[in-house]
């Protein structure tokens, strides 16, 4: 087969309750006045959930809005996906587009520095510098925990839900896993926050100096009040609702024609129901046009068309679309852009149509 050259034309397909109609991707966004918008992408790992967000957040900051994307996962690429260096604060990297790599390590480093510093100011509180030691080995502990990521991530989603600085956020999420344990934060927080309440009782003011390291504390005057306990689960609670909001906050779930990804991405998709959080699409990533002259891709788009079949069993009430795979690598935010035409826009992927693949 060498020297032959076949040419095809990938399309977009989005199916409602198994109808398959054409339109674009892009009607299924919400969009709310002086609120903003939260999505999430995630998937199992290595299914394109990167190249899925920042295409995303690259059409949503060329449409005009004002957009953030935040990369909660440890292994981040989001920097090598758009090509451009992220850091630890939201930088603006094209016009409408500011973007984070949320670093848990560097959040608890200035969480460490902040107990130092009272430290040094206040060293004769009540319970003294023991007090304050117990509060950094605590720090230390909490940034070597399973769940650090999660928290230094749910911290930057209050930040940004409390400011309404941006139109939208989109999160490019870590594996399914971490995802889960991140949008659970909320009912970990509620019984977090009454157990560190009881241990700033029992410690005395020198728990005090965790108004200034922690969040959720600096609306807490006397901790051992009721009414600052109400106060600080009224803020988790607020995380709570814009959550489980489906005009606020909504779940694209990305996917590969292959039965892991499906069946994981199936389980994932009942546990974000139990959290309440509203799964309106699922984007199948890497899709195989029919190449009868190649036995390979000839296999290879049959045996999609059955997981493509499956698909639309597991996911009847999801708005599904199709990503047709790319003959190069989707990094940069040209190609991103051409991604993001064809999923929001839909667009032919010209790329293909104009230059034949040689197989």
């Amino acid at each position: 087969m060498n020297g032959k050259y076949i040419e095809f034309k990938p399309t977009l397909k989005v199916s409602l309750s198994k109808e398959v109609i054409h339109l674009a991707f892009k009607d299924y966004f919400r969009f709310n006045k002086d609120k903003t918008t939260f999505i999430f992408v995630g998937g199992k790992g290595g299914v394109g959930k990167t190249s899925v967000s920042s295409a995303t957040a690259l059409w949503l900051a060329e449409q005009g809005k004002k957009t953030l994307i935040v990369s909660t996962d440890p292994a981040h690429s989001l920097a090598d996906s758009l090509e451009v260096p992220i850091g630890s604060y939201p930088r603006e990297i094209k016009t409408n587009l500011f973007a984070v790599e949320i670093d848990p390590d560097e959040a608890m480093a200035q969480k460490q520095a902040a107990l130092e510093a009272q430290k040094t100011t206040n060293p004769s509180e009540d319970g003294g510098l023991l007090g304050l030691d117990f509060l950094s080995d605590q720090l230390d502990m909490a940034s070597s925990s399973p769940g650090a990521d999660e928290a230094a991530a749910f911290e930057m989603f209050m930040a940004v839900m409390n400011s309404d600085e941006y139109d939208v956020v989109v999160f490019d999420t870590a594996p399914t896993g971490h995802t889960l344990r991140l949008l659970s934060f909320p009912e970990v927080m509620d019984s977090w926050v009454g157990k560190l309440m009881l241990a700033k009782a029992k410690l005395g003011s020198a728990t005090n100096a965790l108004k200034k390291i922690m969040p959720f504390m600096e609306a807490v005057d006397d901790p051992q009040t009721s009414e600052e306990l109400k106060r600080t689960k009224e803020e988790i609670d607020k995380a709570k609702v814009v959550l489980s909001d489906p005009d606020r906050t909504t779940f694209k779930m990305v996917v590969i024609p292959e039965e892991m990804s499906i069946y994981e991405s199936e389980r994932a998709l009942e546990a974000l129901g139990k959290h309440d959080i509203t799964v309106d699409s699922v984007i199948v990533n890497q899709v195989m046009p029919d190449i009868c002259d190649c036995d390979f891709c000839h296999s290879r788009h049959k045996l999609q068309q059955k997981r493509l079949a499956l698909i639309d069993q597991k996911f009847p009430d999801q708005h599904i679309a199709e990503v047709p795979l790319f003959k190069d690598e989707v990094k940069g935010q040209e190609k991103l852009l051409k991604l993001a035409h064809i999923l929001y826009d839909d667009e032919d992927n010209d790329e293909v149509t104009q230059e034949a693949i040689q197989l």
